[in-house]
């Protein structure tokens, strides 16, 4: 216990909530509950105002450095997959995964992806890390059939079954997801080493935040862009291989005053013949010798032998 309180508890001052992180969980509205409370969730609500439960900060804290430390122990980043079906932590879990390394599943979680070996989706991944215990069950239920530790960012009334580490946090503000991805991501990168923790991360916490896009963005995204069309009559010829271009090319440019015009090249064909002119000779088939076709020359009497 005296070693958890020195570790975790804020006894190092490495480790210890910064003003200004508690500043920022306050502006996002990490510390707001819902109204319901689970029995399990009992230990980390500080009171209850005006059917709001309020979470204690400082608890939402060590449970984030406890789950930096199980990710950042990992060695090999992509065995950790972050999880999100709810449309306020998928931008968080894609940002997560390129800042760690972690393998992300944003959107629908395909049932069977950690117990079905012959599609093609299947993983086996050493660390789950989900947004909402509620909305990603399916893959809370199927990590605990392959023995996968879950750490999940839950809330007053979430619940906690198979769930190993539960992070208390406001998991129904997109800021305070978007905040809540963040700061462990920063937690991680810190322990790995990967960034210092005397100067700021330079990635800001907008990045993780949800953000919904309005109806003129996608009135441009759906009109493509069209290309001018480029000036052929203006436009200066391109050298080509053929004797008409070359001969052209090399005779002197008459200036005058007029505007340029395309003027068609002459015709390298020959004249087309006009056949109406040529008036083809008649011939008469009866005055033609008056020949007796049945008279042949040299023809013998067969009946005369």
């Amino acid at each position: 216990k005296q070693w958890y309180q020195r570790r975790v508890r804020g006894g190092l001052k490495v480790l210890a909530l910064q003003k200004e992180d508690v500043s920022k969980m306050l502006a996002a509205g990490t510390h707001l509950g819902a109204g319901n409370v689970n029995f399990q969730m009992m230990s980390y609500v500080f009171k209850k105002r005006n059917d709001v439960s309020i979470i204690d900060v400082k608890k939402t804290w060590e449970k984030l450095l406890l789950a930096a430390r199980v990710i950042a122990s990992i060695e090999n980043p992509a065995d950790v997959c972050v999880i999100s079906s709810r449309n306020f932590g998928q931008r968080a879990v894609l940002k997560f995964a390129l800042h760690t390394g972690a393998t992300a599943i944003a959107g629908r979680f395909t049932p069977g992806t950690f117990t079905n070996q012959i599609q093609a989706a299947f993983k086996e991944p050493r660390l789950l890390v989900v947004t909402d215990p509620a909305a990603d069950h399916q893959a809370i239920i199927e990590s605990s059939y392959v023995n996968i530790p879950v750490i999940a960012f839950c809330n007053t009334d979430s619940p906690t079954k198979y769930v190993d580490i539960a992070i208390p946090c406001n998991i129904k503000s997109i800021h305070s997801v978007g905040l809540m991805w963040w700061l462990l991501a920063r937690e991680v990168r810190r322990m790995r080493g990967d960034t210092s923790r005397i100067a700021d991360w330079e990635v800001m916490p907008d990045l993780y935040f949800f953000r919904e896009e309005t109806k003129e963005e996608e009135e441009e995204q759906a009109i493509p862009e069209v290309a001018p069309a480029a000036d052929a009559f203006n436009a200066a010829p391109a050298a080509t291989g053929d004797a008409f271009a070359l001969a052209t090319a090399t005779e002197p440019a008459v200036l005058t005053d007029q505007p340029a015009t395309m003027i068609a090249p002459p015709t390298t064909f020959a004249a087309k013949e006009e056949w109406a002119s040529t008036e083809p000779a008649t011939t008469e088939w009866g005055a033609e010798g008056g020949a007796d076709w049945g008279a042949e020359t040299g023809a013998t009497d067969w009946g005369s032998a």
